[in-house]
């Protein structure tokens, strides 16, 4: 089967393209607007000064980030650092991109910092890119008040923040926690929103726990079968699996027909579309 199919996939960068440069940086968003993606994929979390921060955790990853003497961060230190309780100031103070990075060697190192949300915006309309934004609220129970806010006002944070920017129309939500997915639904029910699945969890358990039907359904790509993909298609939702990094396994995600695609490789998969 030719890839070209006749069926437009939205091509993701995950953490803009966390295979090529560091993840969630602006450098990172940048090169995946140049290769071309549909959408960039994000997560995010808040600061202390309640300003919308592009980060995988809410505090720092001693994988990826040194302190700000350009120290390596203890592994049993990183959640001291919690971003929650630090201004986007301090936060931009740690360099999270020069160090090697253990998964993805080919990663090109440069120094640089946890960007806001409202950065990223700002280089999106600077480039006058025509991209969308599959924007993660990381959250879970234990987090709350700790690390992140309760859920009604961390939804209303990342909302508000989307409207200033008038990107309402250009933007979804995604969650693993369904508290979040329950309170985006509730302040505005017009946000397409993404139902994260884990791999350790059921796409069909999850989904019977939320209390609506969201639009798109994203799981651990190894949970999908070409029959599921086609049944759920056959109910209006969208699947958009994550994360596929490997040549073999985004053919057959092209060729079960999702809806999209998250890869930290949009150069590789935009490549195999061409062909």
């Amino acid at each position: 089967m030719s890839c070209n199919s006749e069926k437009q996939i939205d091509i993701q960068g995950h953490r803009g393209c966390r295979g090529l440069l560091p993840e969630n940086s602006l450098q990172a968003f940048e090169k995946a607007i140049d290769l071309g993606v549909h959408t960039l994929e994000l997560d995010i979390a808040i600061t202390k000064d309640y300003k919308v921060v592009i980060s995988h955790e809410p505090f720092m990853n001693p994988l990826i980030c040194y302190n700000p003497k350009g120290d390596v961060i203890p592994d049993s230190m990183g959640m001291h650092y919690n971003l929650y309780q630090m201004t986007h100031e301090e936060i931009k103070t740690f360099d999270c991109g020069s160090k090697f990075h253990p998964t993805y060697n080919n990663q090109k190192k440069l120094k640089t910092y946890k960007p806001l949300l409202s950065e990223l915006f700002e280089l999106v309309n600077a480039k006058n890119a025509d991209v969308k934004f599959n924007i993660e609220i990381k959250s879970k129970p234990e987090y709350y008040g700790i690390y992140t806010p309760q859920p009604i006002n961390y939804v209303e944070i990342v909302l508000g923040e989307i409207e200033k920017y008038g990107k309402f129309d250009k933007a979804n939500l995604q969650s693993f926690d369904l508290a979040i997915l329950q309170e985006i639904k509730k302040q505005s029910p017009k946000m397409p929103v993404a139902l994260l699945v884990d791999e350790d969890e059921s796409i069909e358990g999850k989904l019977n726990k939320l209390n609506y039907k969201p639009e798109i359904i994203s799981p651990y790509y190894k949970l999908l079968s070409r029959e599921s993909v086609k049944n759920y298609q056959s109910q209006d939702f969208q699947i958009i699996p994550w994360t596929i990094n490997n040549k073999l396994d985004m053919l057959q995600m092209i060729n079960w027909q999702v809806d999209g695609i998250i890869t930290d490789y949009p150069d590789l998969l935009l490549e195999l579309m061409k062909k």
